[in-house]
């Protein structure tokens, strides 16, 4: 924060248009935080919008942006919101049409005023609508209102954090295997990355996609042939159309894979996991 608000009280000619981040970056697992850029922004007094990637946290992870002084925000229907991939999604405050009314820079196909106020359907697609896609984003949504959003960001805090107690249980026993993000306050409630020592990371990804039908996530970024870091990286999602059995059955596969490849790891995961699902529920 003390870096952002440098470079802020730096720009004393307002050159900076937009302050843009992603609240939980797909990748390395890390949540930024929100309410306070908003409250950097208002401290030094800039006038910069606040700007926010939620793709991997929407409908995951606690997100109020009238609440926390977002201006724009832009997500998608895959990962939270359940939908294959394919749509794309953007809210703004009226601070942000106001400021960009004027600007020289959006064309015709990326003008929010058509998307936001359509004199008929096709224009909020400037085309044909992805019907498929809308029916199972009402599916998900429907989800989504049925179980109540409150509980929806309850169930993944508390699959997210089983997923942590595991991965803390399992490096006990190995100095390797730790979460990639130290102190859970920054951690996101969606995915789960960790660091497990390579070659092993490589090793039991393909253990568990082979021998027992679960893919984990890859070192997102890193180059197989040339990054020695994608071995020793992997990622557990959480996120969506999951729940307690798809999470434990998860983790219980990856020590099977362990016990499998004796890569070396502490014990009592399962029962770890268990423990925080048994508490959230």
């Amino acid at each position: 924060m003390g870096r952002v608000e440098a470079a802020l009280r730096a720009d004393t000619g307002h050159r900076i248009k937009a302050l843009l981040t992603t609240h939980v970056d797909t990748a390395s697992s890390i949540k930024t935080d929100i309410p306070g850029l908003r409250a950097v922004l208002d401290a030094v007094g800039h006038p910069a919008l606040l700007a926010v990637d939620c793709i991997a946290s929407l409908g995951c992870d606690e997100f109020r942006m009238d609440a926390w002084g977002v201006d724009v925000m832009v997500a998608a229907c895959q990962k939270g919101l359940m939908t294959p991939p394919g749509m794309a999604f953007v809210w703004f405050s009226e601070t942000a049409r106001q400021r960009c009314a004027g600007a020289d820079l959006a064309t015709p196909y990326w003008a929010w005023g058509p998307r936001a106020e359509p004199a008929e359907f096709w224009q909020i697609w400037n085309g044909t609508a992805p019907t498929s896609h809308l029916f199972g984003l009402r599916a998900a949504l429907d989800l989504i209102g049925e179980e109540g959003l409150p509980q929806v960001w309850a169930r993944h805090r508390a699959l997210a954090g089983a997923v942590w107690a595991a991965f803390h249980a399992w490096g006990a026993g190995n100095p390797a295997i730790a979460m990639n993000v130290a102190d859970p306050a920054h951690r996101g409630w969606s995915v789960t990355a960790a660091r497990f020592g390579a070659p092993d990371a490589t090793r039991l990804r393909d253990w568990c996609e082979t021998k027992a039908g679960v893919t984990l996530g890859i070192g997102l970024g890193m180059a197989p042939s040339t990054d020695p870091a994608y071995h020793g990286f992997l990622r557990v999602a959480h996120m969506g159309h999951v729940n307690a059995h798809m999470t434990l059955g998860a983790l219980a596969v990856m020590e099977a894979g362990m016990q499998a490849l004796a890569i070396p790891h502490g014990q009592g995961a399962l029962s770890a996991a268990a423990s925080v699902v048994a508490a959230g529920a």
